[in-house]
């Protein structure tokens, strides 16, 4: 089909969003401030593990229509250099302190759950069934980051600092959710993609609600990371990707095809 190029694309960068996030989160494991956030963590971090699993078993079929033969979910993940992840430059930034992964889930969730219900009305039926599962999960993970930056925000005075820097420090990585490029935007034309623009404004207005709760302000700094079609959708990542890849993908490039 003649739009396989760009679907294979688009849903690379919906599974690999949700995979380097999910390896992000996974770092965290058994160093949370507390015993249940240490296991809500995890369990938001398998709840994108299991999305980006889904995302890349249609790529792989949708690989296999287009080029006669698609890579299984593993050689996606683990296969591939850091210039072929189409993942959002937001989700592989470090997770520093707290405060800074709350900013990063913060942000990334009331894009991810706007962009998943909108995808749920997508032509593609496999698409708007993967959507219509995801989003049920992503509604709790708003939720919970929702209840983190109002703790952290509206708590002590250190922790107001810290939030409220992290979210200065990371707003710059949030104009790349609303800029759509030439895939997205045949994708969109074709009833496929949710369309990143009509995204924005609901963004800003959810996430300046639970800010405003959480005596935070809107950050107003108007440059952007990944702007002009030049960010981690189109394979330019920051150095942080190389890194974690490289710890993500040891085990299967250092024995090629190990298994369990």
């Amino acid at each position: 089909m003649d739009d396989d190029p760009h679907l294979f694309d688009y849903l690379l960068r919906l599974a690999d969003s949700d995979l380097i996030l999910a390896q992000r989160l996974g770092e965290w494991a058994g160093k949370g401030p507390v015993l249940e956030e240490d296991i809500a963590l995890t369990n938001v971090g398998l709840d994108l593990l299991g999305q980006a699993r889904l995302w890349f078993g249609y790529a792989g079929d949708v690989e296999a229509r287009w080029r006669d033969k698609g890579r299984s979910e593993d050689e996606l993940a683990f296969l591939r250099d850091a210039a072929a992840f189409r993942n959002l430059l937001i989700a592989e930034q470090p997770n520093a302190d707290y405060g800074t992964t709350t900013a990063r889930q913060f942000y990334f969730d009331h894009w991810h759950f706007l962009a998943l219900r909108a995808l749920t009305a997508s032509r593609d039926a496999r698409i708007a069934e993967i959507a219509a599962k995801a989003v049920k999960e992503v509604a709790y993970h708003v939720e919970r980051s929702n209840d983190w930056v109002i703790r952290l925000g509206d708590g002590t005075e250190a922790s107001h600092r810290k939030m409220q820097a992290a979210l200065d420090d990371l707003w710059m990585y949030t104009g790349e959710m609303f800029e759509p490029d030439a895939v997205e935007l045949a994708l969109v034309e074709a009833g496929i993609a949710a369309d990143a623009r009509a995204l924005r404004e609901p963004w800003q207005e959810s996430v300046g609600r639970v800010l405003d709760e959480a005596t935070l302000a809107l950050p107003q700094g108007a440059w952007m990371q990944g702007a002009s079609g030049r960010g981690g959708k189109q394979g330019i990542h920051t150095e942080h990707l190389g890194h974690l890849l490289a710890e993500m993908q040891f085990l299967q490039r250092a024995y090629p095809g190990a298994r369990w």
